[in-house]
């Protein structure tokens, strides 16, 4: 992975973060996208402390011109995409018969339509190289449901139909498209889990433990490599054993 490109969206914490540091590790130039001015600029000097070029960019991919703007910032600075890892996502939450219809807008603007944008975008310099590697972190919920989460699931469930309809198109290009399906992933929101919710999580898990964002990163650099280029239009599920699909 030393010198390629990687675009990394929503990566100033959690599980972005994890994906843009372990493909920094790996070789790869990285462009770390998200809203918080401080946060980008933490995450790109962690970053270029691993030996590599960083570029920061801040990014509403709630608005559609935002998604041109990336792509326009990192075609700036390296001249190239060889990665895209559309991780950004939002929620808002509630039982379907109080959703509103903004809330369900929303998540799908961001969690769905906005992936549309930047893949569209970032496929004109990927097949022109004749290389490209684009990973849609979805859920484990997009297989399952969720009750309370009808849009959130929705959007994660279409990133995998969205997937495999790109894959089919530009495989012939040396292009591949998958996904990723975290389950329960700890996070700060689960640190601060009572007891009695986390070990309601917890049964659900086969191998009894929630994963790290490291695990989610990990499978990332896999459909990453040079090495998967016959793996394409698959989901890569990442949840100790809750879904087998």
């Amino acid at each position: 992975m030393k010198d390629r490109v990687a675009l990394v969206t929503g990566s100033t914490r959690g599980i972005g973060k994890s994906i843009a540091l372990d493909l920094a590790r790996r070789g790869a130039h990285v462009v770390v996208s998200g809203t918080n001015q401080e946060k980008i600029a933490q995450t790109v000097a962690e970053i270029e402390a691993l030996g590599v070029q960083a570029l920061g960019v801040s990014a509403d991919l709630s608005q559609s011109e935002s998604a041109a703007q990336l792509i326009d910032a990192a075609m700036g600075k390296f001249g190239r995409i060889d990665i895209l890892v559309n991780n950004a996502g939002i929620t808002r939450d509630g039982l379907m018969l109080r959703m509103k219809e903004d809330d369900w807008e929303a998540v799908l603007n961001v969690n769905l339509s906005s992936v549309f944008r930047l893949v569209k975008l970032a496929l004109k310099p990927m097949m022109k190289a004749r290389f490209g590697r684009i990973i849609n972190i979805t859920s484990v919920v997009g297989f399952t449901g969720n009750p309370g989460q009808a849009n959130y699931t929705a959007a994660k469930a279409g990133l995998v139909g969205f997937s495999r309809s790109v894959a089919r198109e530009v495989a012939p290009r040396g292009i591949t498209v998958n996904c990723v399906a975290p389950g329960f992933i700890a996070t700060d929101m689960t640190e601060a889990l009572n007891d009695q919710a986390r070990e309601a999580i917890l049964s659900q898990i086969p191998t009894g433990a929630m994963g790290s964002a490291e695990d989610i990163a990990g499978a990332v650099a896999y459909l990453a490599a040079e090495s998967t280029s016959y793996v394409t239009g698959e989901t890569l599920h990442v949840n100790g054993g809750m879904y087998m699909g």
